[in-house]
C-alpha cells in the first residue's frame, strides 16, 4: 500500500536523521517549560523559552543515545529498535500537544494571582510556531559542533588512543568556541553596549533647557553642568511633586523638596564625583532639610521616581536627596561586567557626606537615609558596615527589589527565624531590620524600632531577588509553603529547566504589572518610608487615603 510505503520512508528518513531519545527528552523539556515561573509570558517570550528547552533536551538525549553505542552497550535487533523508534517518536509528539493543550492554563494560574486578563485562547499555536524554528536552528548548531568535534577527533586520532583523542578533541573544541564568543562577541558587544548607553545618556532634544530654578542641578547657579546628566536624569530631577502638588494630595503646607543628580560626565573621578555631590547638597541647603537621602540609581543612572516621590509627600517636601551615576550600562549588564563598581561610587558618596553629617550637631542636623533600586540595592548596600557607624548610625535604609548576590540580604535572610518564610524573613528581634512585600506592615504591631531601621522591600514573584545559580540542580528555598501571594500554586521546580525559566524571567523582571515582580508600587513604597522615616502627622486613615490617592500608572518601570 502506498501510504505504509510513504510511511516507512518517513520512519527511515526521521530515524536518519534525528535521535529518537533526543526528541524524547525534547519534548519532555518543552512540556516543563510551558509550566508557570514567577512572571507571566507573552507567546514570543514563551516560544523563545521553549524552542530553547528543546534544543537543549534533544542535546542531551541525544548525547546520552550515542554515549550508549560509544560504550558498547546492548542495542535490540534492527526491527525492535525501529519499532521502538516509532513509539518513542510518537510518544514526544503526545508530550508536545498535550502540554501545549495546558499551556493557557498554566499561564493564566500566573496571570490570576497578578489580577490580569486570562491569556489568548490562540497562544499555544503562537509558541510552537516561535518555538520551532528556534529549536531548529539551535540543533543546527549543536550538529556543527558535533561535526567539528569528529573533525578533530580524525585528525588526533592517529596520535593518540581513540578515547583520549575524543576527549581532548572537545575539550580543544570548547576552548576555542568559548575564547572565540568571548574575545570576538562577547568584549566586542560589551564595547558596542557602553559607547551606544553612553550617547544615549547624553541624548537630549533642542528644546530641553536648562531648570531656571536657581536649586535645581544644571541650573545657572549649579556647580553641575546641564550638559553633564542624561535624559533619564535630567527628567528625574525635574519630575519631583511640587510643593502646591504636595499640598493637594495631602491637605498640609508643603515646601519644595530638593533634588540634586551627578552624572558621570560631571566630573573625572569617583571622589571628585562625590565630592561635587557634598559640594552641591552645601549650596542648596540641603543639610537644613529635616531628611537627607543618598541614593544609588540602576545601572543607567536612572532613579525610580515612585520611591523618591512617596518619601517627599510623607515630609511634605521636607526632603533633600542626592543620587551619583556610576555606569551607563543597564542593571544587568553591570552586574556582569563591574559589579563593584557602583559599591566604590556608594562608598564615596557615604564617606564624605557622612563626615560632614557627623560634624553637625545631632539635634539640628536631618536625620540620614540610604535608597537603592535593584543594583542601586546592591551598591548601597555596599557603601558602609555597620561597624563602621556604631558610635553615630546613620536613621535607616530602604532597599527595594534587592538583587540575589546582595551579601547583607543574603546573610540575613539565611539567618531568619526558622518559622518565617524565605521570601518574607523575620530577622533578629525586628528592631534593625524588617522585610516588607504588598501586605505592609500589618504583621508589625507591638515590634518596637532601635534607633536604626532598615527596610527590604521585595515581592516573592520578584526574580532578581530570588533568582539563584544553583536552581539547576537544587530547589530553591522559597519553594516551600507557603508560596507567597502574588506566586503561582502551579509552580514546581525541574532541574535545569526551572533554572531557564528563571533566567528568562530575571531579564524581564520589569514586564510585570505595577506591585509585581520587579516593578515596585508607589502604594508599597508609602508603607516602607513610613517605617523607615517615621514622618510626623500621619495616621493610618491618612496613609491609607493618600495610597488611594496615588496612580500607580504614573510610575512606568525601568529600562531594561
Amino acid at each position: 500500500m502506498p501510504w505504509v510505503q510513504r510511511a516507512n520512508v518517513f520512519w527511515d528518513w526521521l530515524a536518519d536523521n534525528f535521535s529518537m531519545p533526543g526528541l524524547l527528552v525534547g519534548a519532555v523539556f518543552f512540556t516543563l517549560s510551558l509550566t508557570p515561573s514567577l512572571l507571566p509570558r507573552t507567546e514570543i517570550v514563551q516560544g523563545i523559552l521553549s524552542g530553547c528547552c528543546f534544543a537543549i533536551g534533544y542535546g542531551l538525549g541525544n548525547l546520552a543515545h550515542w554515549l550508549w553505542g560509544f560504550l558498547g552497550l546492548h542495542v535490540p535487533p534492527g526491527r525492535v529498535t525501529r519499532a521502538m523508534g516509532i513509539v518513542v517518536a510518537l510518544v514526544a509528539l503526545a508530550l508536545v500537544v498535550l502540554a501545549l493543550s495546558y499551556a493557557n492554563t498554566w499561564q493564566n494560574s500566573v496571570r490570576a494571582v497578578m489580577h490580569m486578563p486570562p491569556v489568548d485562547q490562540s497562544q499555544p499555536l503562537l509558541i510552537a510556531a516561535m518555538a520551532l524554528p528556534i529549536a531548529i536552528v539551535l540543533m543546527v548548531l549543536g550538529r556543527l559542533m558535533v561535526r567539528l568535534i569528529r573533525l578533530v577527533w580524525g585528525w588526533l586520532a592517529p596520535l593518540l588512543p581513540r578515547r583520549a583523542a575524543l576527549v581532548l578533541a572537545t575539550l580543544l573544541v570548547a576552548i576555542a568556541v568559548s575564547i572565540l564568543v568571548n574575545n570576538l562577541f562577547w568584549r566586542n558587544a560589551l564595547r558596542v553596549a557602553d559607547n551606544f548607553y553612553e550617547r544615549l545618556d547624553a541624548l537630549v532634544s533642542t528644546d530641553d533647557a536648562p531648570p531656571a530654578e536657581p536649586d535645581k542641578t544644571g541650573s545657572a547657579q549649579s556647580l553641575i553642568e546641564w550638559e553633564t546628566i542624561g535624559k533619564d536624569s535630567r527628567i528625574y530631577v525635574q519630575s519631583g511633586p511640587a510643593a502646591a502638588d504636595i499640598t493637594a494630595l495631602t491637605g498640609r503646607p508643603a515646601i519644595e523638596p530638593l533634588r540634586t543628580y551627578v552624572g558621570l560626565r560631571s566630573a573625572p573621578s569617583v571622589e571628585a564625583r562625590a565630592q561635587l555631590a557634598l559640594d552641591e547638597l552645601l549650596r542648596v541647603g540641603a543639610f537644613e532639610r529635616s531628611v537627607l537621602v543618598l541614593i544609588m540609581p540602576v545601572g543607567t543612572g536612572w532613579v525610580d521616581r515612585a520611591g523618591i516621590d512617596m518619601l517627599e509627600i510623607l515630609h511634605d517636601g521636607d526632603v533633600a536627596s542626592v543620587a551619583v551615576q556610576y555606569s551607563y550600562l543597564t542593571s544587568a549588564l553591570s552586574l556582569l561586567v563591574e559589579p563593584n563598581y557602583g559599591g566604590e561610587t556608594a562608598q564615596a558618596l557615604f564617606d564624605i557626606v557622612y563626615a560632614y553629617w557627623t560634624d553637625l550637631p545631632p539635634e539640628s542636623r536631618p536625620s540620614l537615609y540610604l535608597y537603592g533600586l535593584s543594583l542601586g540595592a546592591l551598591a548601597s548596600q555596599n557603601s558602609t558596615t555597620v561597624y563602621d557607624v556604631l558610635g553615630d548610625p546613620f536613621d535607616g535604609a530602604l532597599w527595594a527589589g534587592p538583587p540575589f548576590s546582595s551579601s547583607t540580604w543574603s546573610r540575613v535572610t539565611q539567618g531568619r527565624q526558622p518559622d518565617s518564610p524565605f521570601w518574607l524573613p523575620r530577622f533578629g528581634n525586628s528592631s534593625a531590620i524588617r522585610f516588607m512585600n504588598q501586605s505592609g506592615a500589618r504583621d508589625w504591631d507591638g515590634l518596637e524600632w532601635g534607633p536604626m531601621r532598615i527596610v527590604f522591600l521585595q515581592y516573592a514573584s520578584d526574580p532578581i531577588v530570588f533568582f539563584s545559580f544553583d536552581a539547576d540542580w537544587q530547589r530553591p528555598p522559597w519553594f516551600a509553603a507557603p508560596r507567597g501571594p502574588d506566586v503561582s500554586p502551579a509552580l514546581n521546580w525541574y532541574p535545569l529547566v526551572t533554572f531557564l525559566q528563571l533566567a528568562l524571567d530575571t531579564a524581564l523582571s520589569q514586564t510585570a504589572p505595577v506591585g509585581y515582580g520587579h516593578v515596585y508600587s508607589p502604594r508599597d513604597y508609602i508603607d516602607a518610608w513610613y517605617e523607615v522615616t517615621q514622618p510626623p502627622g500621619w495616621t493610618r486613615a491618612g496613609l491609607e487615603a493618600l495610597k488611594s490617592a496615588v496612580n500607580p500608572q504614573d510610575y512606568a518601570p525601568f529600562p531594561p
